[in-house]
């Protein structure tokens, strides 16, 4: 099995939609309200395109995941609620974002394969640390994000939305 990662291009985000869209059904399906407002949007992945921060697991010729790697401080981690940010609170980092695989490679632990080299990526553009978040009721992801080796760090808000909480995660480099 050949295993990669590449950034994804205009012609991706068909796949890339598909692929989100079996994220939120996912979720649905255990009664997790992340993805079930319309987000992220076809605007929101060609956003991630257009910045080249979109990153796509290939799993033998067939793109099996994506995500968005973002280099820019997150807004929504600018304040973080019982807890702090592990080190230098002004340090740079990379942020993983919007990440789902394909549910036809669900099973495979090819999540820990993706985190990995999207760790790789992060030190390579010389990034020290890396944050997450995911809804406090998805126990699937918070099992892959702890198993890629962060740490849990406190809560976060989207969009400074009181009924959007987040559990935030960080790993050091």
């Amino acid at each position: 099995m050949t295993n990669y990662v590449r950034q994804a291009t205009d012609a991706d985000l068909p796949a890339m939609m598909a692929i989100i869209e079996q994220g939120r059904q996912a979720l649905a399906a255990d009664q997790i309200p992340q993805w079930q407002d319309g987000y992220p949007l076809d605007r929101d992945i060609q956003a991630d395109i257009n910045a080249q921060r979109a990153w796509l697991l290939i799993v033998n010729g067939d793109i099996a995941g994506t995500a968005a790697l973002l280099t820019t401080p997150d807004p929504n981690y600018q304040k973080i609620y019982q807890g702090s940010w592990a080190g230098d609170a002004d340090a740079t980092y990379t942020s993983i974002h919007r990440i789902a695989i394909a549910s036809g490679y669900h099973g495979q632990h090819l999540a820990d394969f993706y985190f990995s080299n999207l760790m790789t990526l992060s030190y390579a553009a010389g990034f020290r640390q890396i944050r997450v978040d995911t809804h406090a009721l998805n126990q699937r992801m918070q099992h892959i994000i702890t198993k890629a080796g962060f740490n849990y760090r406190g809560i976060v808000y989207m969009a400074n939305d009181a009924t959007d909480q987040r559990n935030a995660y960080q790993v050091m480099l």
